[in-house]
């Protein structure tokens, strides 16, 4: 069997309760191959966050293990790089001089005109030059703190790129620009990103697959949902794409009705064999073309 860059095995969390322990999600089974971009997608409390969490070692999984290139992953390592969605700049310091604080942390034998330059380039990619990396947060928007954190997460060049909703927070327009951007130096970088999101139109934007998480407790990954449509992709052509508007049909679907339906259901029947069971594969797009091609053979 095929081992993924980054493999996700029988991962659970549990807490204490007052009348129990609580398990947020469990049995949960993924891989995520090197330079592929996945999301997860799911309704608040059904544990994204924790599993992002996990993957970054800031958290430790009740059950289950994570291996990324094939080593176990245990606590926070700057292979990993981490955006979040309340910015995390340190305030004292520039734009500028909190990616060369992570660059440096990255490689410390670097010179300072190689660390300024190393970092003024991923800046530059996100937009942030011309005077703007000389300011400090409290004197950027939202979006231009956002741009930072993203400028920093890529500048370490980590292995695997964790995005916490990272746009969440930011007005339609600034979002949709550095959704642009991120799929501009994604592309050119060939990053591993695995991306917790709200947005089924951004998922489809961003992503190579979407994992479909069922509604907490007891949540599990459901579907691993296949976006087959071409890159490099554009907001503004995208939704023309034949495969669009039945991927984001599936994936609305699943959040609106499915993802209820399936919650607490453990498939297979037992926990035996839910242990070590992946999703279900699916692609709308190339199932709806299909469906399409029989009716019209049958007409």
């Amino acid at each position: 069997m095929k081992k993924h860059f980054l493999e996700i095995e029988n991962l659970a969390r549990r807490f204490p309760g007052k009348e129990g322990e609580l398990t947020v999600f469990e049995n949960a089974n993924f891989g995520i191959d090197k330079g592929e971009f996945v999301c997860i997608i799911g309704h608040s409390g059904c544990g994204k966050s924790t599993i992002m969490n996990v993957l970054a070692g800031l958290d430790t999984p009740s059950d289950g293990n994570v291996f990324m290139d094939g080593h176990q992953v245990s606590g926070p390592s700057l292979e990993r790089g981490v955006v979040f969605q309340n910015y995390s700049l340190l305030p004292w310091l520039t734009a500028l001089q909190n990616v060369t604080f992570a660059v440096r942390s990255r490689w410390p034998g670097w010179s300072k005109e190689e660390v300024r330059k190393h970092s003024y380039k991923y800046l530059e990619m996100v937009g942030l030059g011309g005077g703007a990396e000389l300011r400090k947060p409290s004197q950027l928007s939202g979006g231009m703190r956002q741009r930072v954190s993203i400028a920093r997460a890529f500048a370490i060049e980590p292995k695997l790129l964790l995005l916490d909703e990272p746009f969440g927070a930011l007005d339609a327009l600034t979002r949709g620009t550095i959704q642009e951007e991120l799929v501009k130096i994604c592309d050119a970088t060939h990053q591993t990103v695995f991306m917790i999101t709200h947005d089924v139109d951004e998922a489809i934007l961003l992503a190579d697959r979407i994992l479909l998480m069922t509604n907490g407790p007891h949540a599990r990954i459901a579907e691993s949902v296949k976006v087959d449509i071409g890159r490099p992709r554009d907001r503004s052509t995208i939704i023309h794409d034949p495969g669009y508007y039945h991927i984001r049909n599936h994936l609305v679907d699943f959040l609106v009705r499915r993802s209820k339906e399936l919650s607490g259901a453990v498939v297979p029947e037992t926990s035996e064999q839910a242990a070590g069971a992946h999703p279900e594969e699916v692609n709308p797009a190339a199932d709806a073309l299909q469906q399409g091609a029989v009716r019209a053979e049958a007409n």
